[in-house]
């Protein structure tokens, strides 16, 4: 039942009792409860009854929403049991965002994307490819540097503007990026808190992380998404798709979440938002050199699924305008550390 369908319910009950005016202020204040959680249910999965599939859209406002996610804050979304959203930070990055995109749509599951700048810019086509499929598009800052919370104000507003307008720039369109953002390492301070509140941007931590940018391979991944996510019953589930170990866990996973009896749930912004854009065109990728570097799975020779993951993913390599290098994802700043921060960071 919608919001507005629930008020005139509601509504139309007290007046027909000739309730008093306490009942009815009892049904505006739990009517308020709901702004900002507006819920529409997702369109079945055509072509694949048997799919995880999309159970339910929430909406949700950043004036009622500042910082969400219980591994660090009091608030969270306000999820049924049994309910989950997925989430990916760290991209885009060819092939392993283009194979969980082909997953995901294979089950007709919508995502939450929190993409570095840098690699936006690198690869607006796949930025593209993840809004036109439907998914949420929030930012990461633009280079994720190592220990966030350590930077100096006009760094980590340099960091934040600069990871929003370079999303802006790979959608082509700044209505289409919604007001959402995750601190990289999740490395909060008060003024970092304070900075993004001022932007009206929804401040993402999570409720059950999975570990896949540590040295493990898909099946521990698998294990400890959905551990923790029993123990906690629903939440916000953080994931890498920049990682070939989540490319290989992603498959397993809906399907545990299904049998599990999981429901995903899709968060966008209030809003309005373009429904398609441009696509851009593709093009192969010549530079043979292999970057970023990536997690490696603990396994010594190659299973059929990583064969697999590798044989699409030449297939799959987009369109980059520059090769983002390694100097410019630990530039400039002297408490930052220059170990590659896909291993060590959220």
């Amino acid at each position: 039942m919608s919001r507005t369908i629930l008020f005139r319910s509601l509504h139309s009950e007290v007046d027909g009792a000739g309730r008093s005016g306490g009942l009815m202020r009892g049904v505006v204040l739990f009517v308020l409860w709901l702004v900002g959680t507006a819920t529409a249910v997702a369109e079945p999965c055509a072509g694949n009854p048997d799919a995880l599939g999309t159970s339910r859209v929430l909406t949700i406002s950043p004036s009622d929403f500042r910082r969400i996610g219980s591994m660090q804050y009091t608030q969270t979304l306000p999820l049924n049991d049994h309910e989950v959203v997925i989430t990916f930070d760290d991209g885009p990055i060819p092939p392993y965002s283009n194979v969980i995109l082909d997953t995901l749509a294979s089950q007709c599951v919508k995502a939450t994307y929190f993409l570095v700048g840098e690699m936006a810019r690198a690869y607006p086509s796949i930025v593209r490819r993840m809004f036109n499929e439907g998914h949420t598009l929030g930012t990461h800052s633009q280079n994720h540097p190592y220990a966030f919370q350590r930077l100096t104000m006009p760094r980590f507003e340099q960091q934040i503007d600069g990871g929003i307008a370079s999303v802006d720039a790979a959608l082509g369109d700044p209505k289409a990026l919604s007001p959402f953002f995750r601190i990289p390492g999740l490395g909060r301070t008060s003024a970092i808190e304070e900075y993004l509140a001022s932007k009206s941007l929804v401040t993402w931590s999570a409720d059950v992380v999975a570990d896949d940018w540590k040295h493990i391979g898909a099946k521990e991944i698998v294990k400890r998404a959905m551990r923790r996510l029993d123990e906690k019953g629903r939440g916000i589930l953080l994931l890498h798709d920049i990682h070939p170990a989540t490319v290989l866990a992603l498959p397993t996973l809906l399907k545990e979440l299904k049998e599990r009896g999981y429901h995903v749930v899709q968060v966008v912004a209030a809003g309005e938002r373009p429904k398609t854009l441009p696509e851009l065109v593709a093009s192969p990728d010549t530079n043979k050199e292999s970057w970023p570097r990536v997690l490696q799975t603990k396994a010594t020779h190659d299973t059929p699924a990583k064969t697999a993951v590798r044989h699409r993913g030449k297939k799959l390599i987009t369109n980059k305008h520059r090769r983002p290098t390694v100097a410019s994802l630990h530039e400039t700043d002297q408490t930052t550390d220059a170990s590659d921060w896909r291993q060590s960071q959220f």
